[in-house]
């Protein structure tokens, strides 16, 4: 007679079953295509949270991760409870503003401030963590990252910015550009953060 104890546990749904999967070990469902390294999987979350992005111009995710653990996300939009730039329209836009100048002349915060912002609100040291972006940071976000210890930066899209990169070498955080990986959400033009 065999024990309860011995008796494989019964699946009652697939994990991951829309994501195209065969069968696994022990009934398990696994993704056919393997696991995403690290550096991909929160990469991918980064495009996750640029969808939350309430800004006209460009979606941008943000995320802050330190041993493998993610301690804060952040996208570009409206500081919070204020009205949304998807709500009143674009600043920017009306006053003819081009993109990569006068950043201070914008309702939004940027996904990389609001990720950085999201720790400090709620006391999570992020010294020595990573940030994950789904675009080069500018040089406001290239120096708070300096300032709050960030040691390495990893992103898919471009917004050239020679000082921000010229800053980033400077204090030493590693810059990381991923080749390859699908751009940020549809929907937005790609001129402006």
């Amino acid at each position: 007679m065999r024990r309860a104890l011995d008796a494989k546990p019964e699946v009652s749904r697939p994990i991951c079953s829309d994501a195209g999967s065969s069968e696994g070990e022990k009934g398990m469902r696994r993704p056919r295509m393997g696991r995403p390294s690290w550096q991909d999987y929160f990469l991918e979350i980064t495009r996750l949270v640029a969808k939350r992005s309430t800004c006209l111009r460009r979606g941008v995710g943000a995320l802050i991760v330190k041993d493998k653990r993610i301690l804060a996300t952040g996208y570009n939009g409206a500081p919070s409870g204020l009205p949304h730039c998807l709500d009143v329209g674009c600043l920017r836009e009306d006053l003819g503003i081009p993109p990569g100048e006068r950043h201070e002349i914008c309702r939004g915060i940027h996904a990389e401030q609001n990720a950085i912002l999201q720790a400090a609100l709620y006391g999570v040291s992020i010294k020595g963590a990573a940030l994950f972006c789904t675009h080069q940071p500018c040089a406001l976000c290239a120096k708070m990252a300096i300032n709050a210890g960030i040691r390495q930066i990893i992103y898919c899209g471009d917004y050239p910015d020679e000082l921000a990169t010229q800053m980033l070498k400077e204090a030493r955080v590693e810059l990381v550009r991923v080749e390859n990986s699908p751009e940020a959400p549809e929907g937005r033009e790609e001129e402006e953060r």
